[in-house]
């Protein structure tokens, strides 16, 4: 399976060549990665602290609801950086 994978890349990346630039293309993935899941759990922080500051006393729910929310992000983020990584492990020159 590995074979057919890599030989897939290799393919849909002309070669050896073009390597270098699938390799940036997957780095720029994961900083896009990256900035979008600070941007992300920065606003859920600021809304949250927003709509506590509006309603202390649903500060307990609105704080369960902002860690949930944030967990997801997270878990988005992990699973997107795993694959721009399995990617650049498949990409890296042999």
């Amino acid at each position: 399976m590995d074979y057919m994978i890599s030989s897939v890349l290799a393919a849909a990346t002309g070669g050896a060549a073009s390597n270098t630039w699938a390799i940036f293309g997957a780095m720029i993935g994961c900083g896009i990665v990256i900035v979008g899941a600070g941007i992300g759990i920065a606003l859920i922080g600021s809304r949250a602290a927003d709509a506590i500051a509006r309603q202390p006393e649903a500060g307990s729910r609105i704080f369960t609801a902002m860690i949930v929310a944030a967990a997801l992000i997270e878990g988005v983020t992990f699973f997107a950086l795993l694959i721009c990584f399995l990617g650049l492990l498949w990409l890296r020159p042999v």
